[in-house]
């Protein structure tokens, strides 16, 4: 087991992926990344970090991983199992900047939802001042749609699973990109059989975006359309949804489990593609709210004191309010809806 405190590097022995036709047109070499944070706003923190850099082909060139100090409480200690304590002797980030800036150079920068790990690690980089050296991500949810897998969700897990990778230890950094890593190899090799274009995206740094807090997490969240696009906050396309199988059973209650049924509204940026999101949580067996009233179980947003309607209206009804890192958590255990 790597220890909390040390940044480490490990060099893999190279792979074979011969046989494969390859494009021409595809990327000279990819750095796989995962994030840990203290939490998913604009200001919070990146607490670790791991890289995992890959050929042209997608096999495993070496790896490195790093604890980071954020300066502040570490947040979500139950996700990412990071403590103050744990945390006070790892170095700064910008004491690691130019080692990560190193694995990130000139290459496709990768992940499971890319936006977020790239908007956090690019809002790490502006407050060093400096810019990270990543101009193209690709996510890998974007990358398994794009080859239409067949997978209940988009989680990692999932995708992990249907290419036979096994978690060893969900939400630590290394781990989440070694799993991503091994994943990411054959879906890269399909789309190579396929001569599939691979959903690229430019990457703007922090400077190119909104400096407010509204106007950045509104470009952070454009970015889902490739960066340059014109976006307009709290804006997206509506998706129609089969009824909720199961009655409501009532309002959510702090420190307890989501039941089936529950309607759930979402408002504000977040850190998973707000569709994903909500795909999740109606497979999940809740019921999708478009809008709050009194029959709201539960809102879920990661800015309680936006000027919002639906912080206006949560507040004037007392529905329950979670933020996104929260709810994600509480989605893994969701009680089966009562018996009628």
């Amino acid at each position: 087991m790597l220890e909390d405190h040390q940044a480490t590097t490990v060099e893999v022995p190279g792979q074979q992926s011969a046989g494969v036709p390859w494009p021409s047109g595809y990327p000279g070499g990819y750095a796989v990344v995962d994030v840990e944070t203290t939490g998913l706003a604009p200001d919070d923190r990146i607490v670790s970090a791991a890289v995992y850099r890959l050929t042209a082909r997608g096999e495993v060139e070496d790896h490195w991983y790093t604890p980071v100090n954020p300066e502040r409480d570490p947040g979500p200690t139950w996700i990412h199992g990071l403590t103050s304590a744990m945390l006070a002797d790892a170095p700064l980030f910008g004491q690691i900047a130019e080692e990560f800036a190193r694995r990130l150079e000139g290459r496709v920068l990768v992940a499971h939802n890319a936006v977020f790990d790239w908007k956090m690690i690019a809002r790490e980089y502006a407050r060093a001042d400096r810019v990270a050296p990543v101009e193209q991500r690709l996510c890998t949810i974007q990358l398994s749609k794009a080859l239409r897998l067949p997978l209940a969700n988009h989680r990692l897990e999932t995708l992990a699973a249907h290419f036979g990778v096994a978690q060893r230890r969900a939400h630590h950094a290394l781990d989440d990109a070694r799993v991503l890593a091994e994943a990411f190899r054959p879906s890269l090799q399909q789309a190579a059989r396929l001569r599939l274009p691979l959903p690229l995206l430019t990457c703007l740094p922090v400077t190119d975006w909104p400096q407010t807090a509204s106007g950045a997490a509104g470009a952070a969240a454009g970015g889902r359309s490739g960066g340059g696009t014109a976006w307009r906050p709290g804006w997206r396309a509506s998706k129609r949804r089969p009824p909720c199988p199961y009655p409501n059973p009532g309002r959510y209650e702090p420190g307890g489990r989501l039941v089936q049924g529950m309607r759930v509204a979402f408002s504000g940026d977040t850190s998973v593609d707000r569709e994903l999101l909500e795909d999740q949580a109606f497979e999940a067996g809740l019921h999708i709210a478009g809008s709050v009233s009194r029959l709201t179980s539960l809102l879920v947003t990661n800015d309680p004191q936006a000027p919002t309607s639906k912080v206006a209206k949560a507040r004037a009804y007392g529905t329950p309010v979670l933020d996104e890192a929260a709810f994600t958590h509480l989605l893994r255990e969701v009680a089966p809806a009562p018996e009628v």
